[in-house]
């Protein structure tokens, strides 16, 4: 009874109040006295160790960007929903963003080595090759074959070491290159030695794994873009998943403007130069290219991408091979690659090799019918010669120079090009 008349005494107030005291069962004096407040519940992300590749380790990359993750200081593009949920698992990349101080946030790529797929595929072989059974435990399997026992012995990593790894930055070792590796191998602390005292039984099956799956990561390691090396910036690991620092490919510029695509097409010619000519005497070549190899920065500037597909010949030092390197395989050897798969020589790798690749495969898509008809057929001869092997870089460039502009939307080189006759 008193609540209803609690009720119809209330008519007279404030709608709001009403309201509020009909939630508090309709005592006048509560209402009166009562602020009512609704306690903050934080979302909570779900990675699972298995989304994150944890679960393979130590038959992983690293560890060493894991506390970003989860303290959610990189963050799935898909986490700016109100649904918080991860993405798919299926993909091979994903966007994100990152921070250092939770108050700026910059884009980054999170990677996959290799599509969940082929990871799956790969510790089902390892388990099926070296145990005989479905399931393993993979750093237990990888732990007992002779490959391995012969990193643990070893105290410098050495071209019998990586001899039979698909990757085509170790088809052509030199000991320069492999001490190299060591030295700049980011997922340890730096010690700054070629030799490998520094590295645990762990770190050392994480960087045997990490080439022999994909060496892209070792390549932005060890070649970081702040010495002017044309990779993104290497973030670190976290089980299976990479970050760095964040592209758009190539793909995504072949409807540019004609001076844009004049543009990137005078820094693609760059890049191939600085990988066949370098102070270090390394050179560079692609084993394969496509629109997914190159990447542009927000800037304009053009990186590589994915570094998976280069080789690296030592013109300082040679190549070391030791014999039967070509023949000799082992579990390593197979895991994201046919075993049966013939491996490059290193003597077939010619100045050109990368040139040709580019000018078959990119730059027609990049350059097609952009340009007024007297460039244009030059554009469209020179690519044909060059796609034979008949090009030079010089060449090309001399067409296109002219082609591009200097505004804002080069940011990486303006506003210095006006002043400079470099641009």
């Amino acid at each position: 009874m008193g609540c209803w008349i609690c009720c119809l005494c209330s008519r007279v107030a404030d709608p709001l109040m009403l309201l509020l005291v009909l939630a508090l069962g309709c005592d006048p004096s509560t209402a009166a006295t009562a602020s009512p407040s609704v306690p903050h519940v934080k979302p909570s992300y779900s990675f699972g160790r298995t989304f994150l590749g944890l679960d393979k380790c130590n038959a992983c990359i690293g560890t060493s960007i894991c506390k970003k993750f989860f303290k959610e200081e990189i963050r799935f593009d898909t986490w700016l929903s109100s649904h918080l949920k991860l993405p798919p698992s299926s993909l091979l990349s994903y966007s994100g963003n990152y921070t250092d101080d939770a108050k700026s946030w910059r884009l980054v790529d999170i990677t996959r080595l290799t599509s969940k797929y082929q990871h799956d595929r790969a510790d089902k072989r390892i388990c099926t090759s070296l145990l005989k059974t479905k399931t393993c435990s993979l750093e237990r399997a990888l732990r007992r074959t002779q490959r391995f026992q012969k990193w643990l012995r070893a105290k410098r990593l050495t071209p019998d070491l990586v001899q039979g790894l698909p990757s085509p930055l170790l088809r052509c070792p030199s000991q320069r290159l492999l001490d190299r590796i060591v030295r700049r191998y980011a997922e340890v602390p730096d010690a700054g030695s070629i030799y490998m005292d520094h590295l645990t039984d762990r770190d050392k099956l994480r960087l045997l794994y990490t080439l022999a799956v994909n060496s892209h990561p070792i390549l932005l390691q060890i070649f970081p873009d702040v010495e002017g090396w044309p990779f993104p910036r290497y973030l670190g690991s976290c089980g299976r998943l990479l970050v760095s620092a964040s592209t758009r490919p190539l793909r995504d510029f072949f409807g540019a403007a004609p001076e844009v695509a004049a543009d990137l097409a005078l820094q693609l010619l760059a890049v191939l130069g600085s990988m066949a000519t370098n102070d270090l005497n390394y050179f560079f070549y692609f084993t394969h290219v496509d629109a997914g190899t190159f990447g542009v920065f927000s800037n304009g500037h053009l990186f590589i991408r994915d570094a998976s597909t280069l080789g690296i010949i030592d013109k300082e030092e040679g190549t070391q091979l030791i014999d039967g390197q070509q023949e000799y395989k082992d579990i390593f050897s197979c895991l994201t690659v046919d075993c049966q798969s013939a491996l490059v020589s290193c003597d077939s790798i010619r100045e050109k090799h990368s040139l040709v690749l580019v000018c078959q495969d990119l730059l027609p898509k990049l350059l097609a019918g952009k340009f007024q008809p007297p460039v244009q057929g030059r554009i469209d001869a020179f690519l044909q010669r060059c796609a034979r092997g008949l090009g030079e870089l010089a060449e090309l460039a001399e067409i296109l120079k002219p082609l591009r502009s200097c505004d804002s939307r080069f940011a990486y080189r303006y506003p210095d090009c006006r002043y400079s006759d470099k641009y």
